[in-house]
């Protein structure tokens, strides 16, 4: 039975980009993995699918509905991101570029952390110590899954290798890197063809913090006044998901794409706590932040301070 490897729930350009690259790798190294995904790629994800010939992973719910004993994972490890059923199976192997959180094993496993970029720039890089060639297409893959994680590599959560990285993988996947960026990060900006509940679930993820769930969102835009003028609908669309799924706190990031700043919609029973994350005062349940353009490392970290003060 094939080895499934897989991103995170509703996955990202990384989530799927390491994934399938993942899976490739292993499979030149021996080992029968099968790519899979947890979510139907973005319109970003689906623009990358497209300009590069690659046909998306097949969705599955279950791990041990697939008939799979071990899995490998890569951009996530904390277990509530993961599929339903992970605690069923056996992981194997985690490449990730995250805090390491709710996650435990049986067993020993191959673990990659390491505080990049992405988790694609990781992936690029078990590729060259293993002395495997990077495909064209898979090149472009892990470069969009970079673009895409560090915003064309303006968010702080660049690291000083993934410059190189990105260069490396522009030049293997024949684009260029401006060019191609740019319109990659615009084909993932179109949210009028999204109802508000798609909107706050393009790029959700659920933390627990100190007891509460979490649901922190982020959407990319070039106006956030024009997602702000559905306001209303989207906080209808969070406080059903609130109730729904029983999360504490919904934060969406609103961010620009363009400028680098980002416009934090909250709601929730903690509103004290996300104030003094942020040391910000809500007005009409939304509040301005300037520079933020990183969830992992802007917005999740000052959460966690807050709520465990």
């Amino acid at each position: 039975m094939s080895i499934l490897v897989f991103g995170h729930q509703n996955p990202d350009t990384d989530a799927i980009a390491s994934s399938y690259a993942a899976a490739y790798l292993y499979q030149q190294l021996g080992l029968d993995t099968e790519v899979v995904a947890l979510g139907t790629p973005n319109e970003e994800t689906a623009f990358v699918l497209d300009y590069f010939g690659v046909k998306a992973p097949r969705l599955i719910t279950s791990a041990k509905a697939e008939g799979a004993e071990q899995v490998i994972l890569t951009d996530h490890n904390e277990s509530q991101q993961s599929i339903a059923d992970i605690k069923e199976v056996e992981v194997i192997n985690v490449i990730d570029h995250h805090r390491v959180a709710n996650f435990e094993t049986a067993n020993p496993l191959y673990m990659r952390l390491e505080p990049v970029g992405s988790a694609s720039s990781i992936v690029y890089r078990l590729f060259k110590e293993n002395a495997v060639a990077l495909p064209k297409e898979i090149a472009g893959l892990l470069l969009s899954g970079l673009i895409s994680d560090t915003l064309l590599l303006k968010s702080p959560t660049t690291a000083d290798s993934d410059h190189q990285v990105a260069k490396d993988l522009a030049e293997l996947a024949e684009v260029d890197l401006e060019t191609y960026g740019l319109a990659m990060l615009k084909a993932g900006t179109n949210l009028a063809s999204k109802s508000a509940a798609e909107l706050i679930d393009i790029d959700a993820k659920t933390f627990e913090l100190n007891g509460h769930p979490v649901r922190v969102a982020q959407v990319n835009t070039v106006d956030i006044a024009e997602v702000l003028e559905r306001q209303a609908e989207i906080e209808t669309a969070i406080l059903a998901a609130n109730q729904a799924n029983g999360y504490s706190d919904f934060v969406l990031m609103i961010t620009d794409i363009v400028n680098s700043n980002s416009e934090i919609l909250a709601l929730g029973s903690n509103m004290d706590k996300v104030e003094a994350a942020f040391n910000f005062k809500l007005e009409n349940n939304h509040a301005f932040l300037a520079g933020a353009v990183s969830r992992k490392k802007q917005v999740v970290p000052q959460l966690t301070e807050s709520f465990n003060a």
